[in-house]
């Protein structure tokens, strides 16, 4: 027969079909017993194996062919991860399966093969199976039909808040933090003596997850966004402590690999990310996590605030409460949580006490006939003397006392021991105290106060047996980790050359040396590169980097500090340049408020809000530019390589937008090009220095004032001695100068020593290996 359907219809079936066989029979775990079908699988198989706590361990090969050939026939992988997972005690609050040999490690070594490994239930994953022979829960076919596998557990304990779960399926994810068992089950006795608690109230008593690495949940606000609403994020990071000049890690985040993180941390010490730090090295044994960080210099705070922001000494942890409630995935709050396990457990004792009770009245009725019989026992054995067979005495003994089938069955098997006064005052005492049981039972199984005192005991015997301190520490205020927290607070100097490498140095590199030296090594140069352009900056500061096109920004200290024989690195490692793209300019802003000055090399000229910049970052902005200043002062000079500088006020040049060219600052001459831009405030000089290492200061006063687009005065006279404007900055005394040559040779001197010339003269020596690019520090 041809079934016709639409295909469409037929796949939206078949994928939501395939859909919730992955949710309910993989994925998510039960709200009731807080295990996935594999973990139930495989605790039940081995509750079956008889692997109980007492019990020698059994190969762990053994145990996963049993899953398989069972329940589970999904791959051994499968079977043996699950396996493996519950009885690491750095993945499960509290294990499930107490393991021996190796079965892997907190720093992500693979567990050996199951043929080598050895297994059997923990006590606390005995408590999961308990009574589970007493018809508490369900069981359904297994995958062929042949056997029975149950439902869920018993699960006297909660185990899917103290242990917590994770899992993906198709189209949503589980991913539930592990809990403290004591805090869980006092919880869960406040929610049964009041089910109108609130869950302010209960988080009174479950303070927060408790990792089994331990660690530090940072900021309350997250655990109770989780515990109101299902889901949520925790902030975790490691435990650390002060040992002398280091720095020791004694906890990590939950599920973060330990070798990978002491990897991490040895990689940025490296690359100059940590330069705090002499070296890293793992002292950790079985005794409990030790990661030792030497450092340099005692800057704790700065190290420990890096070691947060760039690796995973701290982590979020993404929570989502998703389980499975009555077939069907629901993201639950705490209450919820709570709620759903006590539900469970009254269900369980309910059907646990009515198997007592048919158990107890079963035995009870055939007690009622013994008696009957030790009551009459010499007619009793007269009547099976005179009966010609067991079914005619049986018969007989039914119509006489008026006994059941059962009862005079249990009469005709009763051995002639049990006539003893001995025995007939035992039976007559097992009969009295079986009377009181099924009171009791009755009592129980109509009373709902009675089953929930039955679990409170539960509950409290399991804190005296399981109980344990929080292992996770939680503190109340979240601060934000800044890049003021990362680095000390210092003017550094960076240098970028013609072919793009870029490096920060400290100040100090350099000492201060008289005028017209040969200077020390700045920068250590690749062949055929030269330095470009040199600027001082705030390693709290952002670093704009303005191509002819466009505009970037970093942190500054994101660029690693090398001393004077480094060559840096590429700036393609921090920003999106374009081949053959090259920075023509830098400036270090602490923030995006205030103004810049952007000239470009034609000469044209506006002013633009550092706003517009806020969103360049690493991919860039369109911005047309060649010298770009940051606004301070009221006059601006501008100087070009023939020696010539306008002098305009700050009030004539219009505000535009980044991408607008502006208007006309400066009319160069052929063959002239712009060499500086800067800004006179007050009275002070205008300090020139040339290609050859030439210098000299000159007065503001002696510069008039040009109009837009006009050529500008004479500033220094060019020579051949002394060779084309390279550098021109306002300066009023007091400063410090550092120039570096072609060849990377740097010298840095005081202003001071720069003598003052009229604007025509050509300036003395500053420098005997010429100049490149200079600096005001």
């Amino acid at each position: 027969m041809e079934l016709i359907r639409d295909i469409s219809e037929e796949l939206k079936t078949s994928y939501i079909d395939y859909a919730m066989s992955v949710i309910i029979g993989r994925a998510i775990p039960d709200v009731r017993d807080g295990l996935k079908p594999v973990q139930r699988r495989i605790l039940y198989a081995m509750y079956e194996m008889n692997l109980t706590s007492n019990r020698p361990h059994r190969k762990s090969a053994r145990i996963v062919g049993d899953v398989l050939g069972k329940y589970h026939p999904h791959g051994d992988s499968a079977v043996y991860d699950a396996l493996v997972r519950m009885a690491q005690d750095f993945s499960m609050r509290y294990p499930l399966i107490d393991g021996q040999g190796n079965f892997g490690s907190i720093d992500g070594d693979v567990p050996a093969a199951m043929r080598y490994t050895e297994a059997r239930l923990t006590k606390i994953a005995e408590e999961l199976l308990e009574d589970i022979d007493k018809d508490t829960v369900d069981f359904v076919p297994n995958f062929d039909s042949t056997l029975e596998e149950p439902s869920a557990l018993p699960a006297k304990i909660p185990n899917l808040l103290i242990n917590g779960s994770s899992g993906i399926a198709v189209g949503m994810a589980t991913n539930m933090p592990p809990h403290n068992i004591s805090e869980i089950c006092r919880a869960i006795i406040a929610y049964i003596e009041n089910p109108l608690i609130s869950i302010k109230d209960l988080m009174k008593i479950v303070k927060g997850p408790d990792f089994p690495t331990g660690g530090i949940i940072v900021g309350k606000d997250g655990i109770k966004d989780v515990y109101e609403t299902g889901k949520g994020k925790l902030i975790v990071r490691g435990r650390v402590e002060f040992e002398g000049n280091a720095i020791i890690i004694k906890e990590i985040p939950y599920q973060v690999n330990k070798a990978k993180l002491v990897e991490k941390i040895a990689e940025l010490v490296r690359d100059g990310k940590l330069e705090e730090v002499k070296f890293v090295r793992d002292e950790s044994d079985r005794e409990g996590i030790r990661v030792v960080i030497e450092l340099r210099r005692g800057d704790f705070d700065t190290v420990v605030n890096k070691l947060y922001a760039y690796t995973q000494l701290q982590t979020t942890f993404g929570v989502i409460n998703l389980a499975i409630v009555n077939g069907t995935p629901k993201i639950l709050n705490l209450k919820e949580l709570i709620s759903e396990f006590v539900n469970h457990r009254r269900n369980v004792i309910y059907r646990r006490t009515q198997y007592l009770l048919k158990k107890a009245e079963e035995r009870y009725h055939i007690l009622e006939g013994l008696m009957i019989a030790l009551r009459n026992i010499d007619e009793v054995i007269s009547i099976i003397k005179s009966s010609e067979s067991p079914d005619t005495a049986k018969k007989s003994l039914m119509e006489r006392f008026e006994l059941s089938e059962v009862q005079a069955n249990s009469i005709l098997q009763m051995r002639l021991q049990r006539l003893t006064a001995l025995e007939m005052e035992t039976l007559t005492r097992e009969y009295s105290e079986l009377k009181d049981k099924i009171k009791d039972f009755k009592d129980i199984i109509s009373s709902e106060r009675r089953i929930d005192d039955i679990i409170i005991k539960e509950l409290k015997e399991i804190i005296e047996k399981y109980g344990d301190e929080r292992r996770t520490k939680i503190v109340s205020e979240l601060e934000e980790i800044s890049f003021e927290d990362l680095v000390t607070q210092e003017d550094n100097i960076i240098v970028i050359t013609s072919e793009g490498y870029v490096k920060r140095m400290d100040i100090e590199t350099f000492r201060t040396q008289r005028r017209g030296g040969v200077g020390v090594i700045g920068v250590s140069l690749r062949q055929n590169d030269y330095p470009e352009i040199v600027s001082v900056c705030n390693t709290h500061h952002k670093l704009l980097f303005f191509t002819k096109s466009k505009a970037y920004w970093i942190n500054a200290y994101e660029i690693p500090k090398q001393d004077r024989n480094g060559k840096g690195i590429h700036l393609k490692n921090f920003i999106s340049l374009s081949e053959g793209e090259k920075v023509v300019s830098v400036v270090s802003v602490p923030d995006f408020d205030g103004e810049v000055v952007i000239l470009t090399e034609d000469g044209y000229i506006k002013r633009t809000k550092l706003s517009e910049f806020e969103n360049a970052k690493r991919g860039g902005v369109s911005c047309n530019s060649a010298f770009v200043r940051l606004l301070k002062g009221d006059i601006i000079l501008i100087s070009t390589k023939m020696g010539l500088t306008a002098k305009i006020p700050v009030s004539n040049v219009p505000r535009y937008s980044r991408t607008a060219k502006g208007v006309r600052a400066i009319n160069m001459q052929k063959g002239d090009s712009i060499a500086g831009l800067t800004f006179a405030d007050g009275d002070g000089y205008l300090l020139t220095l040339t290609e050859k290492g030439f210098g000299k200061r000159t007065p503001v006063e002696e510069y008039r004032l040009t109009r837009r687009g006009a050529k500008g005065v004479r500033n220094i006279r060019i020579t051949s001695k002394n060779g084309h404007v390279v550098f021109a900055e306002f300066v009023k005394g007091g400063e410090e100068l550092l120039t570096m040559s072609e060849d990377g040779y740097a010298i840095k001197i005081s202003v001071d020593e720069i003598p003052v010339y009229s604007r025509n003269s050509a300036g003395v020596s500053v420098s005997k290996k010429g100049i490149k690019c200079a600096v005001l520090i």
